[in-house]
């Protein structure tokens, strides 16, 4: 029987491990400081119209998790709290201007999934959740909500990652013709995934890449991230490679699974996934005190705990980077309105 529904999210308690345990002194110092600007009370993100519309809702504290701090201090390469507190910042406004707070619901961007274009199913071995993109299946002119969709199934595979798990799998099928995106919408999506996502993709695999798409990546590549370029595999033996067990991969990459999409069927199931996920970690965010710089670690350990020992840090302990609390966590385990599921809550 063919798969038509999301598979389920593995457990991974008996390998996962918290990020961000091995900071050093230096380190730990920035993290602080960037913690210390956001965690203000009179923190006001920079260039908005008034005070209240600079002060951050309850959704972007959310957001700015210790984990999320962390990749952004990584992809400034630990520069200076600064440059990584205007990156912040940066995407901080960005999503209220792209639109995830009103504009990006399910029902806006559906009409772009009807074709399973792009979808979220099965998991590496590492745990990332596996988004797959098969351009031949386009089913709309070009335009921004093409991107918007693109991204609001990032943002859905982000809330299927398990602690210890912060990064995807893209897999892209170039296979059968269709129309490939123009150059100038793969540069507003590596745009966005560079400047919005850092440090989110785990790996990328491309498959059936024909002539003149190969000319197209390489055109297309040098805009890309050295670091970021070094977890493209073209063409490879998906399973041989230990890149993904063949029970979560799909046939046409080397896998066992006879995945059918079935609009239907996969989409509203896809976000039921989500949408109880997210309830279940923003309740539990706001119990250990909804505060800035709380651990994503924490509390999707705490909605795991008959699979794994529940972390039991105070809530403001989870919040500071001292030794003893890192450690005491790496020992214990061993990564929307509801109407309308707007991705409001995501730590990107």
């Amino acid at each position: 029987m063919p798969d038509h529904l999301p598979l389920p999210v593995p457990d991974l308690a008996d390998k996962a491990k918290p990020h961000g345990t091995d900071l050093t002194e230096e380190q730990r110092e920035l993290y602080d400081a960037v913690l210390k600007h956001f965690d203000a009370e009179d923190c006001m993100l920079p260039g908005v119209s008034s005070d209240e519309e600079g002060r951050l809702t309850e959704a972007e504290k959310f957001w700015l998790t210790y984990e999320c701090l962390l990749r952004y201090l990584r992809a400034v390469k630990w520069h200076s709290a600064d440059a990584a507190i205007k990156r912040l910042e940066a995407t901080l406004k960005w999503r209220r201007e792209f639109g995830w707070y009103d504009k990006i619901t399910a029902e806006h961007v559906e009409p772009e999934g009807v074709t399973g274009k792009a979808n979220v199913f099965g998991f590496d071995v590492d745990g990332r959740p596996a988004m797959y993109l098969t351009p031949s299946k386009q089913n709309t002119e070009e335009s921004v909500r093409q991107v918007e969709f693109t991204f609001f199934v990032v943002e859905m595979a982000i809330f299927l990652m398990e602690p210890g798990v912060e990064t995807l799998a893209i897999m892209i099928d170039f296979g059968d013709r269709g129309k490939s995106p123009s150059m100038h919408q793969s540069r507003t999506v590596l745009d966005i995934l560079q400047s919005h996502y850092p440090e989110r993709l785990g790996r990328a695999i491309v498959i059936n890449v024909p002539f003149i798409v190969n000319i197209f990546l390489k055109l297309i590549l040098p805009f890309v991230d050295p670091v970021t370029r070094e977890k493209v595999h073209f063409n490879p033996r998906v399973v041989e490679d230990q890149l993904f067990t063949a029970d979560q991969l799909i046939q046409r990459y080397g896998g066992d699974r006879e995945f059918e999409y079935v609009h239907e069927e996969y989409w509203p199931a896809l976000l039921k996934m989500a949408e109880e996920r997210k309830s279940r970690w923003m309740q539990r965010w706001k119990e250990m005190g909804g505060r800035v710089g709380l651990k994503e670690w924490d509390y999707k350990v705490g909605e795991t705990a008959s699979r794994a020992e529940k972390v039991s840090a105070p809530a403001e302990e989870s919040r500071i980077s001292d030794t003893a609390t890192s450690e005491k966590v790496n020992t214990m385990v061993e990564e929307v309105p509801v109407a309308d599921l707007s991705v409001q809550y995501v730590a990107a």
